[in-house]
């Protein structure tokens, strides 16, 4: 009888060991962590996604408002078409290559919008236009609401990263999980500087 009620209770033990065990190595704090980097990519795209929205409203102005360079605008509507069609899921952040395809889609739309503004400072008709000036504002507006979501992102990847490859986590990361280090933003001269929408 004994030995029954040891054994039945040794089970028990083992299983609230094993209970504490996981609770100490970290998995919950990872799975936290890699929610909120997921949270934070899907922001970063969603203003992404706002900046590519408000294109065609911008070069429709643009265009109907001055005899504009037609290379300019060709431009910027093939680096929004190529920003568009690449996209990065949420499962591919740990991908170097998918990552950096993404931020250069993304910096060359940036690119073009810069020049697209440069050359409408040569028509004054078109920086009094109503419509050109929301259109102005939002830009600015979302190329703001770009940075902090690029830096909040840049914040929680480096939160993830560190418990993906600290000890004790990096072995549930590692070996329970199969969790990765996630790529994360990297700024060069040019994308660290956003389009200038000031006239």
């Amino acid at each position: 009888m004994f030995g029954k009620l040891v054994r039945g209770n040794l089970g028990l033990v083992f299983g609230l060991g094993a209970l504490f065990l996981l609770a100490g190595c970290g998995y919950n704090q990872l799975q936290a962590l890699d929610e909120e980097v997921k949270a934070a990519w899907s922001e970063v795209q969603n203003q992404y996604q706002r900046r590519a929205d408000l294109v065609p409203n911008l070069v429709s102005v643009v265009k109907g408002a001055a005899q504009f360079e037609r290379d300019t605008l060709t431009q910027v509507i093939e680096a929004r078409s190529k920003a568009t069609s690449v996209q990065l899921d949420a499962n591919s952040l740990s991908n170097p290559e998918a990552f950096k395809r993404f931020e250069e889609a993304q910096r060359g739309l940036s690119s073009a919008l810069s020049r697209l503004l440069v050359v409408v400072e040569r028509y004054p008709d078109l920086k009094a236009n109503q419509n050109f000036r929301d259109l102005q504002a939002q830009l600015e507006g979302t190329e703001n609401r770009i940075a902090v979501a690029r830096k909040r992102y840049i914040e929680k990847v480096a939160d993830y990263n560190k418990a993906v490859r600290f000890f004790p986590t990096n072995l549930t990361a590692r070996y329970l999980l199969g969790l990765n280090v996630r790529e994360t933003f990297r700024t060069d001269e040019a994308a660290a500087k956003p389009p200038e929408v000031k006239f």
